[in-house]
């Protein structure tokens, strides 16, 4: 086997101009460890947080991002099973010992990585490398927080806001498998449609409603939502809070637009709603999402796949919210 393969690694925080083509020394299998040939790597938004640097959350350069990793076993370490050997599997974002693949060690911008054993999850037949490269951040953290964290019901009403990311349109994925009614929220004609045409009952367009509380509140007939799902954060919780039905829950599993929000305590009391966080996923929703994707059930949306040449332009496309559904990178 070769003993260099090609990597993108962010040199330094900044643009994308600092995510460099480079050639590295293929990585050796330790003990309970093993060695992943990459086929296909999902970008989700936590890569433009590790380009661009977050004060809270120091990362060591250079660092190839990238966290939801497809591929074929091709050697293992001492202590671990020869029978993984050749088996397609989808990589468990997290570290057991804490953090994430891409942000707190290496991603999957590359074309090998070794990795923990217990971070292998087997890809049932059927699934292919780009589908299941686009499931474990996105479509795992919507499952746990729509249904673990969420117990969404058939038949209630529920808001997406930034309905048009990965995030977002897999939680109208789920919730129209559920039997919800879905209001989506996104930022153009085009996402609007595209919306529709994925299932949503009713699209708000920022751009045309900026307090999108009023679209949303008239078009429930005065009644609120059961269910809002913000991951947005920044100065969209207070208009979030009008959108509720009496006991209405609010799902929230990040703050994209910031972490420091203001709340009106009035809506809490008064509509008697509860604020559910989600912090991520675990291994049993991603092995739902991919017998979701097995049975037919479940189509993840991908806008993009790029060859792994071009990941700096899928980071930017994510950068400028040009994006609707996943981008993956081909290896």
């Amino acid at each position: 086997m070769t003993t260099t393969m090609r990597v993108v690694a962010i040199q330094q925080h900044g643009g994308v101009e600092q995510m460099k083509l480079d050639q590295w020394p293929v990585p050796v299998a330790q003990a309970n460890q093993a060695l992943v040939e990459v086929k296909a790597c999902g970008l989700n938004y936590m890569d433009v947080f590790v380009l661009h640097g977050m004060p809270d959350m120091p990362t060591k350069m250079p660092r190839i991002p990238g966290g939801d990793i497809a591929g074929i076993v091709r050697e293992v370490g001492e202590g671990v099973s020869k029978d993984w050997i050749g088996k397609k599997v989808v990589l468990f974002p997290r570290f057991p010992e804490g953090g994430v693949l891409g942000e707190n060690g290496n991603g999957g911008l590359c074309e090998f990585i070794a990795v923990d054993q217990r971070q292998l999850i087997e890809i049932p037949d059927g699934v292919s490398f780009e589908d299941a490269a686009a499931l474990p951040i996105a479509y795992g953290t919507s499952h746990r927080m729509l249904f673990t964290r969420g117990r969404l019901k058939k038949g209630e009403k529920v808001l997406i806001l930034g309905a048009s990311g990965g995030v977002g349109v897999s939680c109208l994925q789920f919730a129209k498998m559920a039997g919800a009614e879905v209001y989506a929220c996104t930022s153009s004609e085009e996402k609007a449609r595209k919306l529709k045409e994925l299932g949503a009952d009713h699209v708000i367009d920022y751009s045309e409603n900026p307090d999108f509380s009023k679209a949303v509140w008239a078009a429930t007939g005065k009644k609120g939502v059961d269910v809002a799902i913000n991951f947005t954060g920044g100065d969209t919780w207070i208009p979030t809070q009008r959108c509720m039905a009496t006991n209405g829950r609010i799902l929230t599993c990040g703050s994209t637009a910031g972490h420091l929000c203001e709340i009106d305590i009035r809506f809490v009391w008064f509509r008697e709603m509860d604020i559910i966080g989600s912090r991520a996923y675990v291994p049993d929703d991603i092995k739902a999402c991919l017998d979701f994707v097995a049975s037919k059930q479940l189509a993840p949306v991908i806008d993009k796949v790029l060859p792994l040449e071009q990941a700096a332009e899928g980071v930017r496309l994510l950068d400028e919210r040009r994006v609707f559904g996943k981008v993956i990178i081909k290896i």
